[in-house]
């Protein structure tokens, strides 16, 4: 039998995106681009070992490359790390549909608009994407609570504009480093998941494999 993809070479693999046998070159090529490939699938799993193992390169022209995170911050702000890395792992388990690239882009326009807010500007630029600009809303009135919260109790360590734009530039970076740049990515998404094994806000769905 013929590859449904290509309609050239034999199908060997079967293929959950597809619940049919595809080729091993379309498995390849069309993973995590123009298959919604699910995170258990061994072929994907054995392709993300791989990748970990061969780390790609990040253009240099990548916003926020230039930024100097102060090298004590996210030890001291490692609650509100794990509070932001949390909320982000909610919103995806929340949206099915999420992908790496949509994290990246909400977690850099909200890094501008905190760089612009540490320097007493406001200035918001969201992005346009449906789910980017959502996480980004709701990942700015997730902020927004914690430092009104922080207000109404006086906090004498409250947090700072400039300390929440390096922690957002830190997860960017994070980010970047742990996908692998394909469309449909989830690469990301699964490594903050990972961090909160216990939540059960971030279990996954059952299982999409089907052996034929």
């Amino acid at each position: 039998m013929s590859c449904p993809i290509c309609g050239k070479r034999k199908a060997e693999r079967f293929c959950p995106a597809k619940a049919e046998k595809i080729c091993a070159v379309c498995c390849g090529t069309e993973r995590e681009v123009a298959l919604d490939c699910p995170a258990d699938c061994a072929y994907l799993i054995a392709a993300h070992r791989y990748e970990s193992e061969h780390p790609r390169s990040i253009p240099a022209d990548t916003p926020l490359l230039d930024e100097t995170i102060p090298e004590d911050l996210i030890h001291t702000r490692q609650q509100l790390m794990a509070a932001l890395a949390f909320f982000i792992a909610k919103f995806c388990a929340a949206q099915p549909g999420a992908v790496d690239s949509d994290v990246l882009a909400a977690l850099q326009a909200l890094a501008q608009t905190y760089k612009t807010l540490s320097s007493g500007l406001i200035y918001e630029k969201p992005p346009q994407a449906h789910l980017p600009h959502e996480l980004y809303a709701a990942l700015a009135a997730f902020l927004d609570e914690i430092k009104m919260q922080q207000a109404e109790r006086a906090a004498s360590a409250s947090f700072k504009d400039a300390e929440i734009f390096y922690l957002l530039v830190f997860l960017y970076r994070m980010g970047l480093l742990r996908t692998n740049g394909r469309p449909r990515s989830r690469l990301f998404i699964e490594f903050l998941r990972g961090q909160f094994p216990q939540a059960p806000e971030l279990r996954r769905e059952e299982s999409r494999i089907i052996v034929p």
